[in-house]
Formats: structure tokens, sequence, C-alpha cells
């Protein structure tokens, strides 16, 4: 709001309020994408004063960035104190993968019926994830890991389904990303998405069912040893 000659308040030009939401648009798509990368890590300091000089904005847009983020749970505002990255919370993520695994496993078996077009598609992104590991490219790989899941649900029209796990994916998106960035872990990753396929190509849904159970163990099983090497990264 401005004043007017007589004091009186008056509200801002529209382009004005659009001006200063596309700022606070930026600096959370900015802030979040970090957060999520592990560029600022769980448990970190939010330097409002830094953020501002190097995206050359006002303190409005951070602040406004930062109660979203807040809302979202990815940051904790401690009054008196600063913003904080939050840290993770290990038995949610149990929780979510438990969900997950449940619901995939099953998704697998029944995709081991499917026409080999999602065979095709599958064998497709492998060879992209290739390139991903040749380049060491852990954001690239993660897109495409994203995709992978994605298409075995996509190719069978389960929407409902669909929605459930882009939910889920959303709350476990910093520790999946996280979890990519242990040495040898692209190549161990995408040798499994290999078996998930061969194992649809086969049609067999018990072997569908069965390799797709395999990686999403190893997946619950490298999250409790993240857990156990870095513990100030998470909360209970």
């Amino acid at each position: 709001m401005d004043h007017d000659a007589s004091g009186a308040l008056r509200r801002a030009p529209a382009d004005t309020d659009q001006r200063r939401a596309s700022k606070a648009d930026q600096v959370y798509s900015e802030i979040k994408e970090a957060i999520l990368a592990g560029v600022l890590e769980p448990g970190a300091a939010i330097d409002k004063l830094a953020l501002c000089d190097k995206l050359g904005m006002s303190r409005f847009p951070v602040t406004t960035a930062i109660n979203r983020l807040a809302y979202e749970r990815l940051v904790v505002i401690e009054p008196q104190h600063g913003s904080f990255v939050a840290k993770i919370a290990a038995r949610d993520v149990r929780e979510w993968m438990l969900i997950r695994r449940a619901l995939e496993i099953e998704i697998a078996a029944e995709a081991a019926r499917q026409p080999d077009g999602l065979v095709e598609d599958l064998r497709r992104n492998l060879r992209y994830q290739q390139a991903a590991v040749d380049a060491a490219d852990i954001s690239g790989f993660y897109e495409l890991d994203v995709e992978f899941h994605r298409l075995i649900v996509q190719a069978q029209g389960l929407r409902h389904a669909a929605e459930i796990l882009d939910s889920l994916r959303s709350h476990l998106e910093r520790v999946r990303r996280l979890m990519l960035t242990p040495e040898g872990r692209l190549p161990f990753t995408l040798a499994q998405h290999r078996a998930i396929v061969d194992a649809l190509e086969s049609h067999s849904p018990e072997a569908a069912r069965a390799a797709m159970n395999v990686h999403l163990a190893n997946t619950a099983a490298l999250f409790d040893s993240i857990v156990a090497q870095k513990p100030n990264l998470f909360s209970n």
C-alpha cells in the first residue's frame, strides 16, 4: 500500500503487485531447488541478507518465499534465531516408502500384462539413464528415474494411483536425490531398473513383482544406512 497527498492509504498498482509476486516466485524456486538438491543441507541456516544481495532483491520477496517454504515444511522459522532448512523426518520417510513399495510392487505385477509398447518406452528411458550415468549427471538421472516409474503407472491408466504416488514423490524428493549421491549408486540403480524391465518383458507378474520389490527394499535399506551415517540431517 502507498499514500496519496492527503496521507490516506491507496493500493499499489497491479503491476507492482505482480512484480512482487514474480520475484517471490523466483526466490521460492531457487531456494527450494537448493534444498531439494542438497546444496542447502538439512539444518543449514538461511541467510536472508545474503540472499537479498545475491539475487538483487529486497527483503519482501525473500521473506515471502521463506514463509511459503515453511508452510511446505521445507524450512523451519525460529523467532529471534532465524530460518533453517528443515531436517528430514526419518519416521515419515519410512512410512511413505512403505506405502510406495506396497503400491508399486502390485502395479509392476499388473504392468507385466501390458503390451510390449511399455517395454519399448522403458528401454528408451534406460538408454538415457545410461547416458546420465556416463556423465555422472545425478540431477538428470533423478529426472529419468522419476519418469521410469511414472511410465509403468501411466501405461495402465491408473489415474488414482498416479495421484497418490506423485504426492508421495513430492515428500520423498529430498531423500531420493540424496540416495543417488553415494559412489556407485547410479549404475547400481540402473541395473535394478534393467532387471524390472526384463521382468516386464517376460510378461511374468511374479517376476515383475519380485524385481520391483528388490529395488524398493534396497532403497529402504540404503535410507537406513544414510540415517546411521549422517544423523545430523534427520529428525525422528
